[in-house]
């Protein structure tokens, strides 16, 4: 694997990209991203990696404008799993969730490019069919996962059934005013 671009940021809270030997914007790491450029931000002063937090600005700056892609209850969910039990797992959820969604992407531009010819019922067919497969993949390694300490440790209530017993199968049951009549008999 090659080495990341280093990006500096300095106390002045510039950024300075060492490869090219400049000083560049937020629109400039959002561009690297856009462009997949494997690339570290290092606070100058403590040799920190800040990664996280610059992508996480970019992406406070781009939902300020436009339109954004978390809504206000899709951002309260996020902040509630923060020190939850499942915080590890939703973070795990949420990449794979991304990753399946950016498959079927890909698929779907794939299949466009390719959509002369081909029955566009039977494209969308498939295009379920594959989404379908991927979010029970998801699921199923998502129910593997049980965290100690939560509900999946105790054993399942028994359960009832309205069944007949093999003493009572064919009978029908009396209504309760015929029961009560021949107790008082």
């Amino acid at each position: 694997m090659t080495q990341p671009r280093i990006i500096k940021k300095y106390p002045n809270r510039r950024l300075y990209d060492t490869a090219v030997s400049s000083y560049i914007t937020l629109e400039n790491v959002k561009q690297l991203v856009l462009d997949r450029a494997v690339f570290q931000v290092i606070d100058a002063r403590t040799n920190s990696d800040i990664t996280r937090g610059i992508l996480l600005q970019i992406i406070s700056e781009q939902e300020e404008q436009g339109n954004p892609i978390f809504t206000t209850d899709v951002l309260a969910h996020i902040i509630r799993f923060y020190g939850d039990t499942l915080q590890g797992m939703m973070g795990n959820y949420l990449e794979k969730s991304l990753q399946a969604f950016v498959d079927q992407q890909h698929l779907f531009r794939e299949q466009m490019r390719t959509f002369i010819g081909k029955n566009p019922l039977a494209m969308m067919t498939e295009l379920v069919e594959h989404n379908l497969s991927l979010w029970k993949s998801v699921n199923e390694r998502l129910q593997q996962y049980v965290p100690p300490g939560s509900a999946g440790d105790e054993p399942a209530p028994p359960e009832t059934s309205s069944a007949a017993t093999p003493a009572t199968a064919g009978k029908e049951p009396k209504p309760a005013r015929e029961r009560k009549d021949r107790k008082g008999l």
